[in-house]
């Protein structure tokens, strides 16, 4: 009863026009920074390790655009629960991937990095360009909370795109191959890896970063090309993402070479644009920070 109640109250707010969401979202904006101050000290720390040569004004600037940007988040995410294939097309476009679906005809899949930048939910409507039987599976990681996590799965596979729980993605990827079934399985990696799981460390937005290799080492195992998914933001509410590649024949790459390629772009487009990060992830809470 509570999920379609919840769900419910997300299809009302997804089909408010933009225009309404955004004027909810700069309603919400000044409750989120300035009253409840959500995760304001992490944003900050994150944001003085990270530029330790801008004056604490410049910082202040970068933060509050990222906060007005995590309203827009907000709604834009929820939006996509009814969002119509031709505004989602309108909003979020793609370019560069046409090399990407070649890989099809040798019958490989295709690893696809993304990460917590711009209004990444929505890199989910890449399956309106990709064949209907090869669509986008979004790796993911099951909520605690059941609720949350049951409405942002509905939401995720709309589409055609079919998310793969992480536990289950090393399974799901033999059973594929031995069905001849072919997709992109989309892998954000930008988070801090568990401490468990700390193979391979580099210099990230001026700090030691632990970085996870996951993708790289199932890219390796099955020889799948691995790509970059760049998405930039041209204004509020519009989008377009560009496939870049970074490995072609994995298994002939250098080991850790694929992860820092995804590491170095990522950090280009952070700096081309830091408001759009998700600055109030702990990011490097496992990792001994450099004194600024």
């Amino acid at each position: 009863m509570i999920y379609y109640f919840a769900f419910g109250f997300v299809s009302f707010i997804s089909m408010l026009p933009f225009r309404v969401l955004y004027v909810l979202s700069d309603i919400v904006y000044p409750i989120i920074y300035h009253l409840i101050g959500y995760r304001k000290k992490v944003v900050r720390d994150n944001l003085k390790w990270s530029f330790p040569d801008k004056t604490e004004k410049e910082r202040r600037v970068i933060e509050k655009k990222f906060y007005r940007h995590f309203c827009d988040l907000i709604f834009e995410s929820l939006k996509f629960a009814r969002i119509t294939e031709s505004e989602i097309k309108k909003r979020m476009m793609y370019t560069g991937f046409e090399p990407a679906l070649k890989h099809y005809d040798e019958g490989r899949c295709v690893m696809l990095y993304s990460s917590h930048y711009g209004s990444w939910e929505w890199n989910s409507s890449f399956s309106l360009y990709l064949p209907e039987d090869k669509p986008i599976y979004p790796i993911y990681k099951k909520q605690k909370n059941e609720l949350s996590d049951r409405i942002i799965y509905k939401i995720r596979n709309r589409f055609g795109t079919e998310t793969i729980e992480m536990k289950n993605l090393l399974r799901v990827m033999i059973d594929m191959r031995k069905k001849g079934k072919l997709g992109m399985y989309g892998m954000i990696s930008d988070q801090s890896p568990s401490r468990t799981s700390m193979h391979y460390f580099t210099q990230f937005l001026n700090q030691r970063t632990a970085v996870i290799t996951g993708t790289e080492q199932l890219a390796r195992k099955f020889d799948y090309p691995v790509y970059y998914a760049r998405l930039k933001k041209l204004k509020r509410g519009y989008y377009t993402t560009e496939l870049i590649p970074l490995s072609i024949h994995p298994k002939d790459t250098p080991e850790y070479e694929i992860s820092e390629k995804y590491m170095r772009l990522l950090e280009d487009d952070i700096l081309r644009d830091p408001s759009i990060w998700l600055w109030t992830h702990k990011r490097w809470k496992y990792t001994r920070k450099i004194s600024p």
